[in-house]
């Protein structure tokens, strides 16, 4: 183990896992199952995987659980779940499905007790996730949001030089987010993933801004901590026909007096996921690109460009915990969502043990982060529709 990491608390089994959605063929429920069995302490032993019994049942032989894990739907797993002492039953559930669908499963299970880890956005509107949040509580429930950029090491290390003072005070912040798999209609052409991702019923109120522009607006709030004000937004649908926005620019105001741009296209040919963020303060400015993901440039007026590199000793606590490999050796994106399931699983197992967690492992997105990047989703349409040039954002619990 890389020196720095983590060590789990002590725990007598792995951890037990539930799912629901991430059936056959669906990419992220595949990629939370990789990156919450990473470290070897968690194991899948239930689900409801497909809106319907009959591929629910084949998806269950598809990750060898027995038949009387595999369940037709949500509702029937949670009471058939609860039957089962303590220690038989699973102690998190991983809710994957299309976004229409979190906050019915999310709730049932925490009124029910179980933990939650959430795909983003965590729901559909503002409501929803304040009543969330209260559920949360009410039921002290542990409650995860898998922003996953947040999970790699070198994100961490910007976190830790804003907090330090080292780029001094925040000044300026642009973060962008192109792809180009939508610039024609693929929800016409056979694929699934466009077909519920550009249908208001079951994405939400935004497309591409709910979609990957809340992944750039909770990577800016990790990195520099700044809190919006206010926001302009310009949302546009290019694709004749298509009900969502697939692209969006919005200017940015914090509280404090920071400004930011943050724009997210998914109309832009030849781009993959081309995330990037770039933070300026009073003293020096950092950038880190998720496609170049073990790096961070950090520049100044007062020297060359300096260049933190993953695995390195120079990094800070939370990014050495969150590295595997020594250096030289590439981590990425199954790595960053391991990175969110490992300190959530580590503050879960230390909740069952009635012990505190440590500061690391209570390093990953909560329901009031979800329920904050739904307040911004739906605020971006807000904006986007009214004749004022600025939309009051500042998100209060």
């Amino acid at each position: 183990m890389v020196e720095g990491k983590n060590e789990q608390a002590v725990f007598p089994r792995k951890l037990k896992m539930g799912m629901v959605g991430g059936g056959r063929d669906a990419f992220i429920g595949a990629a939370h199952r990789r990156a919450a069995m990473l470290e070897g302490d968690v194991e899948l032993v239930a689900g409801c995987f497909s809106s319907t019994p009959e591929k629910s049942k084949a998806s269950g032989k598809d990750l060898y659980l027995p038949d009387n894990r595999v369940y037709g739907t949500y509702l029937e797993m949670i009471a058939e779940e609860l039957k089962l002492p303590e220690g038989e039953r699973i102690d998190f559930v991983s809710v994957v499905t299309p976004n229409h669908m979190h906050y019915p499963v999310a709730k049932a299970f925490v009124e029910a007790g179980f933990n939650v880890v959430c795909d983003k956005p965590m729901v559909h509107t503002v409501e929803q996730a304040m009543d969330l949040i209260k559920a949360v509580k009410k039921n002290d429930v542990l409650f995860a949001v898998t922003y996953n950029y947040t999970g790699y090491p070198m994100v961490k290390q910007a976190q830790h030089l804003v907090k330090s003072g080292a780029l001094g005070t925040i000044q300026k912040v642009i973060v962008e987010y192109p792809q180009g798999w939508l610039v024609t209609r693929a929800e016409l052409e056979g694929s699934k993933q466009a077909a519920w991702r550009t249908d208001p019923a079951r994405s939400g109120a935004s497309g591409c801004i709910g979609d990957i522009g809340s992944h750039c607006e909770n990577l800016a709030s990790y990195i520099t901590g700044l809190e919006l004000e206010s926001m302009c937004a310009h949302l546009s649908t290019f694709a004749a026909g298509r009900e969502l926005d697939d692209d969006g620019d919005i200017l940015l105001r914090f509280k404090g007096g920071a400004k930011g741009i943050l724009t997210a296209s998914q109309i832009c040919p030849g781009q993959e996921n081309s995330l990037r963020i770039r933070v300026w303060g009073t003293k020096a400015g950092l950038e880190w690109i998720q496609e170049e993901p073990n790096y961070l440039l950090v520049r100044s007026n007062d020297g060359p460009e300096q260049t933190y590199r993953r695995g390195w000793g120079y990094n800070c606590d939370a990014a050495k915990a969150a590295t595997r490999l020594p250096t030289g050796h590439p981590e990425a994106f199954f790595e960053a969502f391991a990175n969110i399931y490992h300190n959530y699983c580590n503050t879960l197992r230390a909740k069952l043990m009635g012990v505190a967690p440590t500061e690391i492992d209570l390093d990953f997105p909560t329901v009031v982060d979800g329920a904050r990047g739904v307040y911004f989703i739906n605020k971006a349409v807000e904006s986007n529709a009214s004749d004022v040039k600025w939309t009051p954002a500042e998100f209060v619990l």
